[in-house]
């Protein structure tokens, strides 16, 4: 097995989940937490893992160190900010909460690609994936200015720092099905993800 990376594997639990009904992090696929699925595979690549989120309480059984969001009320780019902050190291790999499906052998694809960028993303055919990402705390200074501008979407920021853009036909191979991508929203595509399982 490949060593652990000198990188944060970042997860953001901040949304209020407000269309699942339910908190999403809790949600089990094959019986198993979607939140126990990526720290398990977190424990496997990363140095150290960040859990930001309003509910520490429900994360304190997690081997993680836990965060509430440093810009409160800021939605997602507000927790990006604080897992790189609070960050040991250099690089940072952040997701969702809600995203069952990783591939290690992606994201250990994309931490192949780091160089002088100061983001790494993947671009599916549905466009940047900036919750499957690689960020740089030199974008620190950038979102919070983002933020002082009123403007609360990662890919705001986007245009203040150095982007590498990691394209769909590199990475397919290792994950053919592209199941790295799926987050669970609502009820329906939650249903519609056991379907698929089960079958």
């Amino acid at each position: 097995m490949e060593a652990k990376r000198n990188i944060t594997g970042i997860i953001l639990s901040g949304g209020k989940s407000i269309r699942m009904g339910e908190n999403k992090a809790f949600i089990e696929i094959e019986g198993l937490p979607i939140i126990n699925r990526i720290h398990s595979l977190f424990k496997r690549l990363f140095q150290e893992i960040i859990v930001v989120t309003e509910q520490k309480e429900l994360f304190s059984s997690l081997d993680a160190k836990i965060y509430s969001d440093l810009i409160p009320n800021r939605g997602v780019l507000a927790g990006l900010y604080t897992g790189l902050f609070f960050s040991s190291f250099t690089y940072s790999f952040c997701v969702a909460c809600d995203m069952p499906f990783l591939n290690s052998s992606v994201i250990q694809y994309l931490m192949n690609q780091i160089d002088d960028s100061d983001v790494i993303v993947p671009r599916t055919e549905d466009g940047l994936q900036p919750l499957h990402a690689i960020y740089s705390k030199n974008c620190l200074e950038p979102i919070r200015k983002t933020i002082e501008e009123g403007k609360y979407k990662i890919l705001d920021f986007y245009p203040m720092v150095k982007i590498k853009t990691i394209g769909e036909d590199e990475f397919r191979s290792y994950d053919p099905r592209m199941e790295s991508f799926i987050n669970v929203n609502t009820p329906n595509e939650l249903l519609l993800i056991r379907k698929r399982n089960s079958s």
